[in-house]
């Protein structure tokens, strides 16, 4: 019985790899998303967001959170004091159930925050089942490092986990969900999260499992695990005004070590590095839109685009507090956005990388075949690049410039010229598909 459900599981993971190796993900944080900061209002955003690109939205913990030691005005969305239960300033079950509804009839999935590894202080748990939490000597619950709003749930009570894995199937079995972004995955053991996996997805088939972790050993559980090894790599580049050889080369490494059909999530901001570290802007300058580029492109990479991104959001909104994003008509990267969407989910080229010797301050490769490929440049410099980049012939022939809409044929010489932060992404097309 165990060789059948596990190879069920194997059969539903390929499925899901090659599902989000074109997908894109959106996280939103519902209360600053809107002066409401409720479902229905982020409702209104559904087909902007369709029409953006978007694949599979993650909702922030939905749960209602803890009063007792809350940190903030209205506390930390990872502080649950309910897990079967929604926050009641999102709304009712009801209007979360017609959101699931609303984004699946937009052909788009949608995957709610879990925290498996602790609870706030008045969690329901704590009064029914007071042995689900670790204590201390003297009987009192404990924290987990200097998160004095929480406590520890206690990873050896295998009831707790049992309880866990309940509420988890009660979302799937009740309101159709699609998955699972598990906060500080590797806090809870992996044999937990691999029984979940292997009993929810008997409930449910083709769920998506992203785990908030760089440990690689929780693939045996996890379609996705974060990058965060990139993200400083990439900012500590910027910063240090490093050769272009240092993120030609943790590419490489990383490629060639990752374990097969498994992803990384890539991003230039996510809700803890823009409340903690800083927007994208304060981490990456005039190369931000850069390095979203290659977020998209990396054939091992899924992307990740923070609510407001696209606008673009310029401040770091607060974490325990109410600050909500300051929505206008125009956004002027939904394009820039759109079209990064569209080239990962239908552009042909397949994984293979081959990097360009083209400048010291330029990262350039050519992704895919000599039939369907792409080439991408990013300017890293921090002055103006000139490159006359010479094609071979099997090289030559019509390319569509991906941003400006432009085709152009190249027979010889690939001309580049290029700010700093700007990129140019070539796509090689038939010359039969021009008259499509």
């Amino acid at each position: 019985m165990y060789r059948l459900k596990r190879n069920q599981t194997m059969s539903n993971r390929k499925i899901v790899f090659d599902y989000l190796n074109k997908a894109t993900i959106y996280e939103v944080n519902l209360r600053q998303y809107s002066r409401n900061g409720d479902i229905k209002s982020f409702q209104y955003h559904l087909p902007r967001l369709k029409s953006m690109g978007v694949d599979i939205i993650w909702l922030m913990p939905i749960h209602p959170i803890g009063i007792k030691n809350r940190k903030g005005e209205v506390g930390s969305p990872y502080s649950c004091m309910d897990f079967f239960d929604l926050n009641a300033d999102f709304g009712t079950k009801n209007d979360f159930k017609k959101l699931v509804d609303n984004i699946h009839a937009l052909g788009m999935k949608i995957i709610i925050d879990w925290v498996a590894n602790h609870a706030s202080w008045d969690n329901k748990w704590t009064e029914t089942n007071p042995e689900y939490f670790e204590k201390d000597t003297e009987g009192n619950f404990l924290s987990p490092y200097d998160w004095t709003d929480v406590i520890q749930i206690d990873h050896s009570n295998i009831e707790a986990h049992d309880a866990m894995r309940n509420a988890m199937l009660y979302w799937v079995r009740e309101f159709d969900i699609d998955g699972f972004r598990a906060d500080m995955a590797h806090l809870t053991p992996l044999y937990f999260w691999v029984k979940c996996r292997e009993q929810l997805d008997q409930i449910k088939s083709n769920l998506i499992w992203l785990g908030e972790t760089e440990d690689r050993h929780y693939f045996e559980a996890f379609d996705i695990i974060y990058g965060w090894k990139w993200m400083h790599k990439s900012a500590a580049f910027v910063q240090q005004h490093s050769s272009i050889s240092v993120l030609i080369d943790f590419i490489k490494q990383n490629q060639q070590s990752l374990p097969s059909n498994s992803l990384e999530l890539f991003f230039t901001s996510n809700h803890d590095e823009n409340s903690w570290n800083g927007t994208e802007y304060e981490k990456y300058g005039v190369y931000s839109k850069a390095f979203a580029v290659l977020s998209f492109l990396l054939p091992f990479a899924v992307p990740l685009i923070y609510g407001g991104q696209e606008l673009p959001n310029p401040k770091r909104l607060l974490f325990f507090d109410k600050d909500e994003i300051e929505w206008k008509d125009e956004m002027e990267l939904f394009s820039f956005y759109q079209k990064l969407a569209h080239q990962r989910k239908y552009g042909k080229a397949d994984h293979t990388l081959h990097f360009m010797d083209t400048h010291e301050k330029v990262l350039a490769f050519k992704r895919g075949n000599d039939k369907e490929h792409l080439f991408l440049f990013l300017n890293l410099d921090q002055h103006d690049i000139h490159i006359d980049y010479a094609l071979d012939i099997e090289n030559s022939g019509y390319y569509f410039n991906a941003f400006t809409g432009v085709v152009q044929f190249i027979q010889q010489a690939l001309v580049v010229k290029l700010l700093p932060g700007e990129f140019l992404l070539l796509e090689k097309i038939n010359k039969n598909s021009l008259n499509d």
